[in-house]
């Protein structure tokens, strides 16, 4: 009998345990989904802060006299817009346009970067990255010395500023979004997954513990990965290998806005096939959905068009803790309408379609329509 592979663990995975967490298999990683109630760790980050393990996220250190031009090929999006200390958003695609990874990238100084990638494509990732170093004098390096975790919510500024070193208190607290300070082996970032202000902080392995305690200590909530996909889902961030994947371009997930076309002569892996299938024209595009009764959206389930012949299927879906519904994210053609009907079961339900995202900052953004779903308990989650 073949054997399984054993799962690979956080530093904290013993912590985890401790907290009551309820662990699951994620890519291959034994991780928290929540620690009692998925609902309160939600509240939490939208209400005041909570904090995500995220240490099975890839970082990846780019580095050489050629790793701006090596990044620039590698990414659709344009690392060249980057002064030291600030970060983007970006996919990597593959020749024929497709989404091998979504990820983001800091500059941290002239020849140094680095990019966190998402934990499935680990592995894939680097193997990718690595072919693509043919003719350019860069290195890389998997930082599996460092762990992350992810602070977020409205106070996190506030508490994160008051755990870390005096003279740094005053340069997190003026860190604008999507930039990044770097201390020592210390980086932190103002980004996130969850649609909150926040902060991703990569420390050394055996510093990991302490900043989790402190993080503890002071109030925050320790959140699963059941609190992250119902907030990045409500944010209208997307889940790579649901939301896109490399069968589909950026240019179908509502992803346009990350690539970069200028300047013409940055000849970027999939631009070809990109710019084919942009001069062609995508016919269909991903769209926000809320549902108008009582049920629940999941991915594949079938949608069908109800103002116009067409159909497309949900790629992302589930409870809305702030809208008090079930809500999704679903590929469909283009103008599909403002209601369509999705299979579930043997259930046809009316669902509104929206233009994510449906909620940030804790604000909601999107009407829901008529009615809500019957989902107040946590038997709604996974």
């Amino acid at each position: 009998m073949a054997m399984s592979s054993p799962q690979q663990q956080t530093p904290l995975n013993a912590r985890h345990r401790a907290a009551g967490a309820r662990m699951i298999d994620f890519s291959g990683w034994d991780m928290p989904l929540h620690y009692g109630s998925q609902l309160r760790e939600h509240a939490a980050v939208r209400s005041a802060c909570g904090v995500f393990d995220v240490s099975h996220m890839g970082l990846v250190d780019v580095t050489g006299d050629d790793a701006e031009a090596y990044l620039r090929r590698l990414l659709a999006n344009d690392v060249a817009r980057l002064e030291d200390g600030q970060a983007l958003y970006s996919c990597m695609l593959n020749a024929d346009g497709g989404v091998l990874d979504d990820l983001i990238v800091y500059r941290l100084r002239q020849g140094r970067y680095r990019c966190v990638v998402n934990a499935a494509n680990r592995d894939s990732d680097q193997d990718w990255m690595r072919q693509q170093l043919c003719g350019f004098n860069a290195d890389l390096r998997l930082r599996d010395d460092l762990g992350l975790l992810a602070v977020q919510g409205p106070q996190a500024e506030g508490i994160l500023a008051g755990l870390i070193e005096s003279d740094l208190c005053d340069a997190i607290r003026s860190l604008a979004p999507f930039h990044c300070l770097e201390r020592g082996a210390w980086l932190v970032g103002r980004t996130g997954y969850t649609g909150e202000d926040g902060f991703e902080v990569a420390v050394p392995a055996a510093q990991l513990a302490g900043l989790w305690q402190g993080l503890m200590d002071a109030g925050v909530a320790p959140c699963g990965l059941g609190a992250r996909d119902s907030l990045r889902l409500e944010a209208g961030m997307h889940l790579y290998g649901q939301d896109m994947d490399a069968q589909t371009s950026p240019l179908v997930s509502r992803l346009g806005w990350t690539v970069a076309w200028q300047p013409t002569g940055r000849d970027f892996i999939g631009r070809q096939a990109l710019a084919t299938e942009r001069e062609v024209g995508p016919d269909r595009n991903l769209y926000g959905l809320v549902l108008g009764e009582r049920g629940m959206l999941r991915q594949g389930q079938q949608v069908t068009l109800t103002e116009r012949d067409g159909s497309g299927s949900v790629t992302s879906g589930g409870y809305s803790p702030q809208l008090g519904c079930s809500i999704g994210l679903a590929r469909l053609p283009l103008e599909p309408g403002e209601w369509v009907t999705v299979q579930s079961r043997d259930r046809q339900l009316p669902a509104r379609v929206v233009r994510p995202p449906f909620v940030r900052q804790g604000r909601v953004l999107v009407s829901t329509g008529q009615g809500n779903a019957d989902a107040e308990t946590d038997q709604c989650f996974p």
